[in-house]
């Protein structure tokens, strides 16, 4: 990264020191705005690191990043025209897509994660032995809600409707697993890692284990594409190179954005503290994430859109392959 902004930087000041003043303005006209809407959560790391590795400045962008609560938050800036695009869940743009906004699924981001996590005392060993038992999860219709009743569930043949459920944002939903108001809590990273650390907790099941799928992805609009496909593609470069380095180095990463989880250089655990960077590091670790979408993963897609008909989360089928546009992607796969 500090070769990167020397590179930089050295060509700002040769433009400056000997390249005729038009050179100069023509360098800074290329530089292109994009709004970035993201998730304060592991799933969105690649767009964080993008942005706080200045991989977006070195690919020629000015990036606005702009933080939201939800993905359907996201999602609705985002077909209002206040965002040009932004990483987020997957049955986001299927459910506005049946409703027929203008949206596009242009890049992969992350393999669902999403651990069961029960107390070490619980006696729960199983998805099977959670019936009867209070679990803590994302609200309904959330990506999260969808594949805990379409898949965890299902596939240990029990119903939302065996289990008490507690709908509540994942901090709550740990705190409550903590202090034994629910038996069961459903949470993504950092979540996850920090709940394991600071409370005696474990986890009984992992999604991304058991059923691999495109959690999170990018999206952007029709408009947006058809105004500037050129930055989007941009914004797609630095997010890949972003996603090669949570991959290949997780202890740079965290680096980078470890001050978006944890305030402070430790993190105080039931053994004492530990390096705040060790414990996002970790979580990064835990994760796969890819920015190619493959075939696989579309069927994927497919089936989760299918589910969500199931769920009655869509009124209408929705075709995934009529909402991905993989021209990006291609021309990465043409230059292997």
């Amino acid at each position: 990264m500090m070769m990167v902004t020397a590179a930089c930087g050295g060509s700002a000041k040769q433009g400056a020191g000997g390249a005729a003043p038009s050179q100069v303005a023509e360098t800074k006209k290329e530089a292109k705005p994009l709004t970035v809407g993201y998730l304060n959560v592991m799933d969105d790391a690649q767009a964080m690191l993008a942005y706080d590795a200045k991989m977006y400045e070195k690919h020629g962008l000015t990036v606005k990043m702009q933080a939201f609560e939800s993905g359907t938050d996201l999602i609705k800036a985002m077909v209002g025209g206040q965002v040009d695009a932004g990483v987020l869940g997957f049955t986001n743009a299927v459910t506005w897509a049946s409703k027929g906004a203008g949206l596009k699924v242009v890049g992969g981001a992350q393999l669902g994660f999403h651990s069961i996590l029960v107390r070490n005392d619980s006696g729960i060993k199983s998805v099977e032995d959670l019936k009867g038992k209070k679990l803590a999860s994302q609200k309904q219709g959330s990506t999260a809600d969808i594949v805990l009743n379409g898949v965890t569930l299902a596939q240990a043949k029990l119903t939302n409707k065996d289990l008490q459920m507690v709908y509540a944002e994942p901090a709550q939903a740990i705190q409550s697993l903590a202090g034994g108001a629910v038996d069961a809590a459903f949470v993504f990273e950092p979540y996850s890692r920090m709940a394991q650390l600071t409370s005696p907790v474990s986890q009984i099941y992992e999604i991304g284990k058991v059923w691999p799928f495109p959690c999170m992805v990018v999206i952007t609009t029709d408009d947006v594409l058809k105004k500037d496909r050129d930055a989007v593609n941009r914004m797609l470069d630095a997010q890949k190179e972003a996603i090669d380095l949570l991959q290949k180095d997780p202890q740079k990463s965290a680096e980078y954005i470890t001050a978006r989880f944890i305030q402070g250089d430790s993190f105080k655990t039931q053994s004492g503290e530990v390096k705040a960077t060790s414990v996002i590091k970790d979580s990064i670790a835990s994760q796969t994430f890819n920015w190619e979408i493959t075939p696989e993963q579309v069927k994927r897609m497919q089936e989760i859109a299918d589910i969500m008909i199931d769920q009655k989360a869509l009124d209408k089928p929705v075709k995934v392959e009529d909402i991905l546009d993989l021209s990006w992607q291609k021309q990465q796969q043409a230059k292997k």
